[in-house]
């Protein structure tokens, strides 16, 4: 008998922002629609299995897109009550996954931009392939 496999991919190609701020969400992303003139709104919560026999944890979430460059962003909490998004990232408060092709100005646009406000410690970019966790950054 032949045994057929399957196997799946994970559609990693975006960007990856991880943001250090001891603020709540919505300040943190009325702060960066203030300053950076952008326009996040809360939506539903991004959840994640990570047992099979317990509920979806659910992280707080935000969104955001640009038409002209096709470019969508979201701005995921890396905790809850329950634990971490990524664990393995447990010095970050949220991440920005950002889809879409971005040029390197834009980019450091965003990055210098976020590093500017007061309220964050640190924004820098790191590779979603390097996290052991990276499939909980799926949306």
């Amino acid at each position: 008998m032949n045994k057929t496999y399957l196997k799946l991919s994970l559609d990693l190609d975006f960007i990856l922002i991880a943001i250090t701020a001891s603020l709540k969400d919505y300040v943190l992303c009325h702060q960066i629609n203030t300053r950076l003139h952008l326009d996040f709104e809360k939506i539903e919560d991004h959840e994640v299995f990570f047992n099979v026999d317990e509920p979806a944890r659910a992280y707080s979430k935000y969104y955001f897109y640009i038409e002209e460059g096709d470019n969508t962003f979201f701005v995921v909490a890396n905790r809850n009550r329950e634990g971490f998004l990524i664990p393995e990232m447990n010095k970050v408060d949220y991440f920005m996954v950002i889809q879409g092709y971005m040029d390197k100005e834009d980019l450091n646009s965003i990055l210098s931009g976020l590093n500017k406000l007061p309220d964050i410690q640190v924004a820098a970019q790191i590779d979603p392939l390097k996290l052991k966790s990276h499939e909980n950054l799926v949306i």
